[in-house]
């Protein structure tokens, strides 16, 4: 009789411990400044339920980019305070194009390029998120599954019925878009959204929706077909739209957006574009993009403070985002290739970069393109620099840096002794040549 009251005694505080979230999320968000719209009673009915959140994610692209890190990092967070996290990929959507924060139509893309961008976006959100946890495993959606069946005339019928045009009109996304003009396939794109919220209530038992702050509107239209059509009370909130302090478009280099991909953005260009944030974004970042506790985060910052030259701060926000993103292994390749252009690197270290990590780093430096049958002729160094390049003027300028012990290749010192040959190429092809400390030029063998 002991055993089976043990056992009734342990499967109840199982049971509480399931129906009580860990900590309260909305207090755990609001000192990393990643609440800015709140539903009334979001707060008390995430610390008194289990329940399941969404965000959706527009697949604009085969890749996401750092502007939907915030989304993914609030879905992780989900799940880490007890919730189930609903990734929503917006395969139906995405045919229509969100009006939210565009000053202008956007061009619709093609089912082929639709489907391909969902699964790839599908198979990115797999690294973030737990979908074999025993307890809370996160799901994944895609909303063409209930929209690909569904006529015209049922869904203004159905859904349209309920929510008037003036509601819609109200919305900052469709006024901003009146005068410019709006097409009335994307001023439907609330109404369409709003039945993902609802389907997602109904069918997961959803009560929670999540997003930046440009789809507030989009949102509220969600929880007010819901109540219209008699279902419990549902709940969202935004996070702020992330910004920089200079005013510049966060996420946005020259080069364009800093994707998740490896294949697009480099690790090392994804760790050098947190690396090189001002201080005050930074403080900001590591709030926010980081899972480190506030205890550690303060005394990080405070650490920066006292030597801000030695960036501390953007170090460690660079570290933790680019682990987090792709890998420990890719962090260290990465903070290896920064050594190289701004550190004491070592031959080793820059034998060790694969051929893309290499082409990043020394992306921005001059580049010569010579046959590779001159590297096969035993050429000499001098030649190499003076003659086939013009990484010096004459042969002349190359004896006397030679002679002085200013030029390195590969993070080697060499002298007039020096033989080219391909033993020396980095990956069968490249060549890395420093005149003096900070002068780089990466040489590319050429096949015949």
């Amino acid at each position: 009789m002991a055993f089976f009251i043990s056992l009734f005694i342990f499967a109840s505080n199982s049971m509480m411990q399931m129906d009580i979230p860990k900590y309260d999320l909305i207090e755990e968000l609001k000192w990393r400044g990643m609440v800015q719209d709140i539903m009334p009673g979001t707060q008390d009915f995430l610390n008194q339920h289990i329940t399941t959140g969404y965000i959706g994610f527009d697949p604009t692209a085969e890749s996401l980019h750092i502007g939907s890190l915030v989304q993914i990092i609030l879905l992780m967070h989900l799940q880490r305070a007890g919730h189930i996290p609903i990734a929503l990929v917006g395969g139906a959507t995405g045919m229509v194009g969100d009006p939210s924060g565009k000053s202008e139509e956007r061009n619709l893309l093609d089912n082929h390029s639709l489907q391909r961008n969902v699964l790839g976006v599908k198979n990115q959100l797999q690294k973030f998120l737990d979908f074999n946890h025993p307890d809370t495993p996160a799901l994944f959606a895609n909303n063409y599954d209930w929209f690909k069946d569904m006529g015209f005339l049922q869904f203004i019928r159905d859904v349209g019925k309920h929510i008037t045009v003036n509601y819609m009109m109200a919305k900052d996304s469709v006024k901003k878009r009146l005068e410019s003009g709006i097409s009335y396939t994307e001023f439907s794109y609330q109404l369409l959204q709003g039945y993902d919220f609802y389907w997602l209530h109904t069918h997961k038992n959803c009560h929670l929706q999540m997003g930046g702050a440009d789809q507030w509107g989009n949102m509220t239209t969600g929880t007010e077909l819901i109540r219209r059509l008699g279902g419990a009370d549902c709940f969202a909130f935004t996070t702020p739209l992330i910004t920089r302090a200079d005013g510049g478009k966060f996420g946005k280099t020259e080069k364009g957006n800093i994707w998740l991909d490896p294949s697009l953005t480099s690790p090392y260009e994804f760790y050098q574009f947190w690396l090189n944030t001002s201080d005050q974004d930074a403080e900001k970042y590591i709030r926010i993009f980081t899972f480190l506790q506030r205890s550690q985060i303060e005394d990080i910052i405070t650490e920066h403070q006292s030597n801000p030259h030695l960036r501390i701060l953007q170090k460690k926000l660079a570290a933790e985002v680019t682990q987090m993103v792709h890998s420990s292994h890719d962090l260290h390749t990465a903070i290896a290739a920064s050594d190289i252009l701004f550190g004491k690197a070592t031959n080793e270290q820059i034998k060790s970069l694969d051929e893309h990590t290499l082409l990043s780093v020394f992306n921005g430096v001059p580049h010569y393109q010579i046959p590779m049958q001159i590297i096969n002729q035993n050429t000499s160094v001098t030649d190499l620099l003076a003659v086939h390049t013009s990484i010096c003027a004459s042969k002349a300028e190359a004896k006397r840096l030679l002679q002085s012990n200013a030029i390195s290749i590969n993070k080697e010192k060499i002298d007039e002794s020096t033989i080219i040959n391909q033993d020396i190429l980095l990956n069968h092809a490249y060549m890395v040549v420093q005149k003096g400390k900070k002068d780089y030029h990466l040489i590319i063998a050429m096949p015949a």
